[in-house]
């Protein structure tokens, strides 16, 4: 068996703080490398190379706010691919030393540019050296990632019983892949996405700074799907910061910064049947982060 075989059929865990609301999340800190985009990082390497693009020597290149980034790295690892990754500078220490430690080429790109300077670079690069560019924004194999394994592992465990999910949206593949299946099962789901309230750039087309890593890129990437999205709720960088501190502290629930976001949406709902918040990865990537745990 290979580290690979253990990616996904994560826990679903009721939420049992909040009387009041009937909330399960999917604990995505569960999978190898501790987050959500491990799925999409194997399903991505894995159809390109069925599809014949990736070869013993290309290199592969992407640009992430860092959990994509480390999915491929543990990936490219066991398959043995070069990786070059493109990182805005001021996300975690914790990023960037873990894509270290796999040996992936690190390249840090102005904070002031954000993860659009990162796309850019990564684009530039494979271009002018013949690289596979994954492109995890506008990637269909990344929403299938979770079309095939994240939506009928929670629709198998919920027996069906859904109400509505909350997806934090970073790439779009998991609120994508997931509303793709709930609605051709039931589209009474509700499939409801979060952006921080001063970046909502899907919501309502503005794009600023904010403090919750993993979402909101500053642009609305190629592979959402808005039909399958029933609404956007904006979740404030200190409500996610809040929330965070409350799930490990009231849930025993050690989560990132957009897991809290993820919790926070859910309560804002008015939705009478169980509701399962993503919780995209561990709150271990989040220990440098100023006024998160340390306060």
């Amino acid at each position: 068996m290979s580290i690979l075989d253990n990616v996904g059929n994560t826990p679903l865990i009721r939420l049992n703080s909040f009387n009041n609301k009937n909330i399960f999340g999917k604990l995505e800190a569960k999978n190898p490398m501790g987050s959500i985009k491990d799925r999409a990082a194997l399903n991505m390497i894995e159809t390109a190379i069925k599809d014949g693009k990736i070869g013993p020597e290309t290199t592969v290149v992407e640009a992430t706010s860092g959990n994509t980034g480390i999915g491929l790295a543990f990936v490219c690892a066991v398959k043995k691919i070069k990786l070059r990754i493109y990182l805005p500078e001021h996300m975690s220490e914790e990023r960037k030393k873990i894509l270290k430690a796999f040996g992936t080429q690190l390249i840090l790109t102005p904070k002031e540019k954000g993860l659009s300077g990162s796309v850019t670079a990564a684009k530039e690069f494979a271009i002018s050296n013949d690289a596979f560019y994954i492109d995890q924004f506008n990637n269909p194999a990344n929403a299938m990632a979770h079309y095939i394994s994240t939506a009928p592992e929670i629709f198998r465990d919920m027996k069906g019983e859904i109400g509505g999910v909350v997806c934090p949206i970073g790439s779009a593949g998991t609120i994508t892949g997931i509303g793709n299946f709930m609605k051709a099962i039931n589209k009474e789901i509700k499939i409801i996405g979060v952006e921080p309230s001063s970046s909502p750039t899907i919501k309502s087309n503005i794009t600023a700074p904010h403090k919750i890593q993993g979402i909101a890129p500053g642009f609305v990437p190629g592979i959402y799907n808005p039909k399958v999205v029933d609404d956007i709720i904006c979740v404030s960088d200190e409500e996610a910061y809040e929330m965070t501190r409350y799930l490990a502290k009231k849930e025993g629930l050690f989560v990132g910064i957009s897991s809290g976001a993820s919790v926070a949406a859910a309560l804002k709902l008015n939705i009478s049947k169980p509701i399962v918040a993503i919780l995209p990865d561990t709150g271990e990537r989040y220990l440098s982060v100023e006024n998160l745990f340390n306060v």
